[in-house]
């Protein structure tokens, strides 16, 4: 019985070891720390999904449930290049519809349809908003500021004017006929994974690269990084994940108009990655959520005649919110289970960690 006891422990550090040194967590972790959190997400996932099978929920509120994870994972996108990175974007709308519209154009016409359809769609979607942000981002990111803001505005009406002329993508008129494949155990569990994903990333060797161009790119500059490369690969995985919020998307809604990605589109995203906090992915959850459920919520609550008084409402609670809370909901900060404990040092005790350039945790 000894033996078997140590041989449960040893496996136990062998797999914790594992999952360090492979790279999928920034430093060395504890099953708890793993279990936990998971195992709240799951309890979310099926008591949603129950409320969903029985009824409780109708197909409106599970389209809605649906569209904010898709709203949160590219507000995480966007996150990255303007909290994290601090490069001032304007055009995530237009990612957002190149991911929508390359993934849609490939379940349209691949033979047979289906499943794998879906999944290559989304992929070439993630894929393509990516390789286009690479293109782009080599001769605009060397601007700062306001004129990196200028220029990728400029990116994002460019889209718009493109997507309303390529007629094979139904141009002006709209793409119709899309199947509706986006289902909630897909936004949710892609949702998933891109906070894991993100977290990962800013707490590794290449998000401190990422964090110090935010503080200050010329002392990051002077210290060894090369800047033009880390901001355009946040950059770029900001973008991937608008190409793939707008894959889920167009399988959502089954149709796309160039409308819905104009310049409105990326301040809506803006809105919420500011409302949460900059640098904060606890924020950016949080807000994406909660901003989906009031657009749609006060279309319910308000009566007809004075429904578009729900345009006066939301910039109304915008400037309440900055008002109070200057730094957005959480104020850089993060959920106690996103921020990496430090290694245990040789006798010593390991401490938690703020968050990165953040408040700490919430």
């Amino acid at each position: 019985m000894p033996s078997s006891g140590i041989g449960h422990c040893s496996l136990g550090i062998g797999l914790e070891f594992a999952i360090w040194h492979l790279g999928f967590c920034p430093e060395p972790v504890t099953m708890r720390r793993i279990l936990t959190p998971l195992a709240v997400a799951l309890g979310v996932y099926v008591v949603l999904q129950a409320l969903m099978r029985t009824g409780v929920l109708n197909l409106y509120w599970q389209q809605i449930i649906q569209l904010g994870c898709i709203v949160t994972i590219s507000a995480l996108g966007l996150n990255l290049i303007y909290g994290f990175t601090g490069q001032f974007s304007l055009g995530h709308a237009a990612f957002y519809g190149i991911g929508a519209y390359t993934a849609a154009f490939i379940t349209r016409t691949w033979p047979g349809g289906g499943v794998l359809a879906f999944v290559i769609g989304l992929l070439a979607g993630t894929a393509l908003a990516g390789l286009i942000a690479l293109l782009i981002g080599l001769p605009i990111l060397r601007l700062r500021s306001d004129y990196l803001g200028i220029a990728t505005l400029g990116f994002g009406i460019i889209m718009k004017v493109v997507f309303d002329n390529l007629n094979f993508l139904g141009g002006s008129r709209g793409m119709t006929g899309i199947p509706g494949y986006t289902g909630f155990a897909w936004v949710f569990f892609l949702g998933l994974a891109g906070v894991v994903a993100l977290r990962n990333l800013i707490y590794s060797s290449i998000g401190r690269a990422l964090l110090s161009i935010r503080e200050d790119e010329i002392a990051a500059e002077a210290i060894g990084v090369d800047t033009t490369r880390y901001k355009t690969l946040g950059f770029v995985v900001g973008c991937c994940y608008a190409g793939l919020a707008g894959g889920l998307y167009a399988h959502l809604y089954k149709l796309l108009h160039p409308s819905n990605f104009d310049f409105l589109k990326s301040i809506d995203v803006l809105l919420v990655v500011v409302l949460g906090g900059l640098g904060s992915m606890s924020g950016t959850v949080i807000a994406a959520v909660a901003w989906t459920f009031l657009l749609e919520g006060l279309r319910v609550v308000l009566p007809p005649e004075i429904l578009d008084w729900r345009l006066v409402i939301y910039p109304l609670l915008l400037i309440i919110v900055m008002l109070l809370r200057p730094k957005g909901l959480f104020g850089g900060r993060e959920f106690r289970f996103l921020i990496p404990r430090e290694p245990r040092a040789r006798g010593g005790k390991g401490s938690g960690v703020r968050g990165q350039g953040s408040g700490g945790a919430a």
